[in-house]
C-alpha cells in the first residue's frame, strides 16, 4: 500500500514538471513524454477520487470527481476559445456533445457490459438514474437543439437575451440537480443493495475498508486536483499532435474535440469501470451522468459569460446529424436505465450506438 500511495503522489509532480518543461523545449521525445506522464496522471487522479470518495461517501464522492474535472476542462475550453478566435465558435458545442455521447454511451456502455458480463444482473436506484436523465434530457435540448429554431439570430447562434436566458437555465437546473443529490433526495443516489443479497458478496470484492482519515483525505483531494490540472494540461499539450494527426488522415475538425474530451473524461471512466466490475453500478452511474451534467450545466453558463463579456462569437445549435444521435441517445438511455436493473444487452447498445457517434464524426 505505501508504495502505491508512493508512485500516486510523485506521478502528478512529474507531470507538472513535464507540462512546465513543455514550455521552454519543443521536440518529438517531449510528446511522447508527455503522453506516458498524460497516462500515469490519470491513473493517479483514480486512485485519488477513489480515497476522497471512500472518506466522504456517496454521492459527495462521485460528485467531487464530476466537479472537478468539469472545471478543469471548462478552463480548458475558454483557453482554447479565447487563442483560438472566431474559428473556435463551435469548440464548447463539440466538446459538450462530444462528453455526453462519452459518457452517456461509452462510459455507460462499457459499465452494464462489464458489469453485466461479471454479475450478470445489476441493480441500480431508478430514482436517481431517472432524475439525472430528466435534467439531461432540458439541459441537452435547451442548449444545444433549441438555438438551431431561434429567429431572433439565424441559428446556430442565440442573440444576448437568449445566451444570458440559456446560461441561467443550464445553471438552475444543474444546481437543483446537486441539491437533489446531495441533500433532499440523497438516497436515490446510494448504492443499491436488495435484502436478498445482503448475506451474500461477490468472491472478488474485499470488505470494506476503513475510511482514511482526514489528512489523508485532504491529501488526496490536492493531489487529486494537482493531477486533473496535469490531465487536463497534457491534453491540451498534446492537441496540436492530435489536430496535426486529424489533418493528415483527412477526418472532420470535430474529431479533435472528442479526442481532447476522451482525454479529460478518462479519470471518470477508468473509476466508473471499477466500480462497475465490483458491483457497485450506481456509483458508475453516478459518475456518467453526473458528468455529463456538469459538463453542460457549468460549461455553458462559462462560455456564455466569456461570450458576452469578451466578444467572443458562439454557436451552440448542433447539425442535424447530431441532432439524430443524440435523440437516439436520450430515448435510449430513458428505456435501458429504466427498469432499475441492467444486463449486458442494455450496454451493448449503448456500445452500438457509441461505435456509431465515432465513426459518423470520421466519416460524416
Amino acid at each position: 500500500m505505501k508504495l502505491k500511495l508512493d508512485w500516486t503522489l510523485i506521478t502528478p509532480i512529474l507531470a507538472l514538471v513535464v507540462l512546465a518543461a513543455s514550455a521552454l523545449i519543443h521536440s518529438t521525445a517531449l510528446i511522447v513524454v508527455a503522453a506516458i506522464a498524460l497516462a500515469f496522471a490519470v491513473f493517479a487522479a483514480v486512485h485519488h477520487a477513489e480515497v476522497v470518495a471512500h472518506r466522504v461517501g456517496e454521492p459527495f464522492g462521485t460528485l467531487v470527481l464530476a466537479v472537478a474535472v468539469t472545471v478543469i476542462e471548462v478552463a480548458l475550453i475558454v483557453s482554447v476559445m479565447l487563442s483560438g478566435g472566431p474559428d473556435k465558435a463551435g469548440l464548447p458545442r463539440d466538446t459538450v456533445f462530444a462528453a455526453i455521447m462519452i459518457c452517456g454511451c461509452g462510459i455507460v456502455g462499457l459499465c452494464l457490459l462489464v458489469g453485466g458480463l461479471r454479475h450478470h444482473v445489476q441493480d441500480f436506484q431508478l430514482q436517481g438514474a431517472s432524475a439525472a436523465l430528466a435534467i439531461l434530457c432540458a439541459l441537452s435540448v435547451l442548449t444545444m437543439v433549441l438555438p438551431n429554431f431561434t429567429s431572433t439570430v439565424v441559428g446556430p447562434a442565440l442573440s444576448t437575451s437568449q445566451l444570458i436566458f440559456v446560461g441561467v437555465i443550464s445553471l438552475v437546473l444543474y444546481v437543483t440537480f446537486v441539491f437533489v443529490q446531495t441533500i433532499r433526495h440523497r438516497d436515490y443516489f446510494l448504492p443499491y443493495a436488495p435484502p436478498a443479497a445482503a448475506n451474500t458478496q461477490d468472491e472478488d470484492e474485499a470488505p470494506h475498508a476503513p475510511p482514511p482519515s482526514t489528512r489523508e483525505a485532504w491529501v488526496a483531494l490536492i493531489f487529486l486536483m494537482l493531477s486533473l490540472v496535469s490531465v487536463v494540461g497534457l491534453a491540451k499539450l498534446l492537441s496540436p499532435a492530435v489536430e496535426a494527426g486529424v489533418a493528415a488522415a483527412g477526418a472532420p475538425e470535430a474529431v479533435v474535440g472528442i479526442v481532447i474530451a476522451a482525454l479529460v473524461l478518462l479519470p471518470e471512466g477508468l473509476a466508473a469501470l471499477r466500480a462497475a466490475r465490483l458491483n457497485r453500478l450506481q456509483t458508475s452511474l453516478n459518475l456518467a451522468l453526473g458528468s455529463a451534467l456538469a459538463s453542460i450545466g457549468l460549461t455553458i453558463p462559462t462560455v456564455a459569460v466569456v461570450s458576452i463579456f469578451m466578444g467572443q462569437p458562439i454557436s451552440l445549435g448542433l447539425a442535424p446529424k447530431e441532432i439524430v444521435m443524440l435523440a437516439l441517445t436520450l430515448i435510449v438511455s430513458v428505456i435501458t436505465l429504466g427498469t432499475g436493473r441492467s444486463t449486458v444487452l442494455q450496454g451493448v447498445v449503448h456500445l452500438v450506438i457509441f461505435a456509431a457517434f465515432l465513426f459518423l464524426s470520421v466519416v460524416p
